[in-house]
């Protein structure tokens, strides 16, 4: 297999990966802030249930859950396996991050200052208006650095897709791997992950610049 190849036959993968990526943002940002709202919420029960499912969540491997999450309901209910693995995948990995960015929002709310709320409600705003307007563009300025980096390490993570047999790139590179007896789709592979994060991380950067407004 030439080279030129190889590069087509991943670019194929590269584009599930792209999917694994996106989609996994969509729904974890969003529920990452759901979960925190759990997670600092005033019913010690709610709290500490969260709190325990963000620990499990964060104390036990992507690769496991991913298992979990594809293979789980065929071995505890005898349910088939889902056909389209894109959609355990995202599951997995969406449920997985989303502790990690609800940690990420709570140490941004909860460093605001109280001040802040009191001020907002001589000024007569609702609750929800001063998160909204006053404290969440705030906290969004502050994490942003954070949801960088965990982004950044998102575009590595989903090369595991590759343990439930989902054809991403890393998948297909492994496999042309196997059979051509070659390091060179690695390498390959790589090299697609490299520019990926180069274009993430140029991308955030641009965001954190636009979001120094008082610089």
């Amino acid at each position: 297999m030439t080279l030129t190849t190889m590069v087509m036959k991943m670019s194929e993968g590269f584009g599930k990966t792209c999917a694994i990526f996106f989609l996994t943002l969509l729904f974890s940002l969003p529920l990452g802030m759901l979960v925190a709202m759990l997670r600092m919420s005033k019913n010690k029960i709610v709290s500490g249930v969260t709190r325990f499912v963000i620990s499990v969540l964060r104390g036990t491997p992507l690769m496991l859950q991913l298992l979990a999450v594809t293979y789980g309901p065929y071995y505890l209910f005898g349910l088939s396996v889902s056909r389209n693995k894109l959609i355990p995948v995202v599951v997995a990995f969406s449920i997985n991050y989303a502790a990690y960015f609800a940690e990420i929002y709570r140490g941004g709310i909860e460093s605001m200052s109280i001040g802040q709320y009191e001020a907002a409600e001589v000024l007569g705003y609702s609750k929800w208006q001063t998160f909204m307007r006053i404290i969440l563009p705030q906290v969004i300025k502050r994490i942003m650095p954070s949801i960088t980096n965990e982004v950044v390490t998102l575009v590595k993570d989903t090369s595991m897709a590759f343990t439930v047999s989902y054809q991403e790139m890393f998948t297909i590179g492994k496999q042309i791997a196997n059979s051509q007896t070659s390091f060179v789709p690695f390498l390959v592979a790589g090299l697609f992950y490299y520019i990926f994060n180069l274009l993430v991380d140029f991308t955030m950067g641009r965001v954190e610049k636009g979001l120094n407004y008082y610089r």
